[in-house]
């Protein structure tokens, strides 16, 4: 039975970077890449960063039950197609997604043995930073970002791990063994040495042991909240 990973962040938290290194690391896991009516960024292509659809297509995936889940975000539509899991088990592999609190509410419904993963900015200050250098986003944008991440952090606690991105790649070392201690842990294997370690730093990453290095960083987005920005 392949295993199923979560992975959430508000936009700017770095998660698409860790996503990216995480892949590169780890053996036998596969990635669902998503479906959007959004148009592509510049850079981005079709079948690579996304499926790029029309609103019509979308529908008709809804209408034939061909998402594991989807929402909309932003007013264009997002969404996991079924056949990536199918893939990922027929070839014995795990399968990584990665999508917002809405679409982990589905799938944690759907599939309650999930791992779910959400990454933290070190604070606001740092994820507006993040967004204002990206230089790809009108103003508008940013606020929108913004006040949706503020909506977002507070379903931290819905999720098993917690990472807070702040040094690169110290999270990314953090991302590759909660996943690789999962599969450890699962397979009733008992850890030595390496593994063992790794063990160690996914357990201190689970939610119960993150809660007290969360608060500040729960407070700094409050108090933007309070000061109206």
């Amino acid at each position: 039975m392949s295993i199923v990973y979560i992975v959430s962040a508000p936009s700017g938290s770095g998660k698409s970077t860790l996503v990216a290194e995480l892949l590169k690391t780890v053996r036998k896991l596969d990635f669902s890449i998503s479906y959007t009516t959004r148009p592509p960024r510049r850079t981005e292509q079709n079948r690579k960063e996304y499926f790029f659809v029309s609103r019509e297509e979308f529908a008709a995936m809804i209408a034939a039950d061909e998402f594991l889940e989807y929402a909309d975000v932003f007013g264009n539509c997002y969404g996991t197609a079924r056949r990536f899991l199918r893939e990922a088990e027929q070839h014995g592999n795990d399968l990584l997604l990665d999508i917002d609190v809405q679409g982990a509410e589905q799938i944690q419904q759907k599939i309650p043995d999930a791992v779910s993963i959400f990454i933290l900015p070190p604070d606001w200050q740092t994820l507006e930073s993040r967004l204002r250098n990206r230089g790809s986003d009108s103003e508008e944008v940013i606020r929108r970002r913004l006040d949706t991440a503020r909506r977002e952090i507070e379903n931290y606690s819905k999720y098993d791990y917690i990472l807070v991105n702040n040094l690169l790649e110290q999270s990314c070392d953090q991302l590759k063994d909660i996943v690789l201690a999962e599969r450890l842990l699962r397979s009733g294997a008992r850890p030595s040495g390496e593994e063992a370690t790794q063990v160690a730093t996914a357990q201190a990453c689970r939610l119960d042991q993150a809660r007290e290095r969360v608060q500040p960083i729960l407070a700094s987005f409050h108090l933007q909240t309070a000061k109206g920005t």
